[in-house]
C-alpha cells in the first residue's frame, strides 16, 4: 500500500492511500458538526481519521473516538496521528452495528458519520473492497449508524452525517427511528444554478420536533472557491 501524508496544518498530517482517502464532503461535515473542547466525539466509519484530524484544528473536543472496521484504516489514522500533534484522538477497530468493549454508552455529546452513500446493490460498484465498503451499504447502513449513536448519545447529545439529496428520507427515517429528531439541515451545491449533491443534518437525542432549514452553502463563486468554502478548508479569512 502507497501511502501520501497530505498536509492540513503545519502540525496535522493525514495519511491517505487509494483504499482510504477524503473529500470536501469530509471537511463540510466536521465544519457543520459545531464541535466544541468540551465535547466527548466519536466518528463512525472513520476511514483514515479525516474528520477527528480536521477537528483538530480549531479547539478538538476532550476526546473523539475514531471508529472502523478495516484495519487498514485505523492503521492509517494511527499514522497520520504519529506524525502529527494532536490530543485525545482514540483510534478503534470496530463493527459499529456491536461497538467496543467499554464504549462510552450514553456519554457522548456528539457523534459523526460520512457513511456510505449509496444502497449496497445500487449503481456501479467499485472492484476494490475498501472502496466497496466506503461507497455502499455493504458492512453497514444508515440504520446501523443512527442505533449505534442512539447508544453512544447523551440525552440532548448529537448527530451529524452527510449524504446525496436522494437519501434524504431514509437518513430522516432511521434517525427518527432511533429517538433523534432531527434539528438542522443544510443543502450544498455547487453553485446557485445547479441543484444540491449534498445534505448535511443534525439530529438530537431525545428532543421534540422542530426543524431548522439553514441557508443553501455553495462551492464555487465567480472567482472560484466561495467564501464560506475558503473559510472552511482555513484558506480564507479568519473565522470571527
Amino acid at each position: 500500500m502507497e501511502y501520501k501524508f497530505e498536509k492540513l496544518t503545519d502540525k496535522i498530517y493525514v495519511c491517505a492511500s487509494s483504499d482510504h482517502r477524503f473529500g470536501t464532503d469530509a471537511f463540510l461535515l466536521a465544519d457543520f458538526s459545531q464541535y466544541r473542547r468540551k465535547d466527548k466525539a466519536c466518528d463512525l466509519g472513520t476511514g483514515c481519521g479525516i474528520i477527528p484530524l480536521i477537528m483538530q484544528k480549531k479547539m478538538p473536543p476532550q476526546v473523539t473516538y475514531a471508529v472502523d472496521i478495516q484495519e487498514g484504516a485505523i492503521e492509517q489514522l494511527r499514522l497520520g496521528i504519529e506524525k502529527s500533534e494532536t490530543e485525545g484522538i482514540v483510534p478503534i477497530c470496530a463493527d459499529l452495528k456491536e461497538l467496543w468493549e467499554d464504549a462510552p454508552l450514553g456519554q457522548l455529546d456528539l457523534v459523526t458519520c460520512n457513511p456510505p452513500y449509496k444502497a449496497a446493490n445500487a449503481g456501479f460498484q467499485s472492484v476494490i473492497t475498501a472502496q466497496k465498503i466506503a461507497r455502499h451499504e455493504i458492512m453497514c447502513n444508515i440504520d446501523d449508524v443512527c442505533r449505534a449513536a442512539e447508544r453512544l448519545l447523551k440525552f440532548g447529545g448529537r448527530l451529524c452525517v452527510c449524504n446525496r439529496p436522494e437519501r434524504l428520507s431514509d437518513v430522516i427515517f432511521a434517525m427518527k427511528s432511533h429517538n433523534i429528531e432531527p434539528k438542522r439541515l443544510r443543502f450544498v451545491s455547487k453553485s446557485p444554478e445547479d441543484a444540491p449533491w449534498l445534505f448535511l443534518i443534525e439530529g438530537k437525542k431525545g428532543s421534540k420536533p422542530f426543524m431548522k432549514v439553514e441557508p443553501q452553502l455553495y462551492i464555487r463563486s465567480e472567482n472560484g472557491f466561495s467564501d464560506e468554502l475558503q473559510k472552511i478548508y482555513d484558506t480564507g479569512k479568519e473565522q470571527k
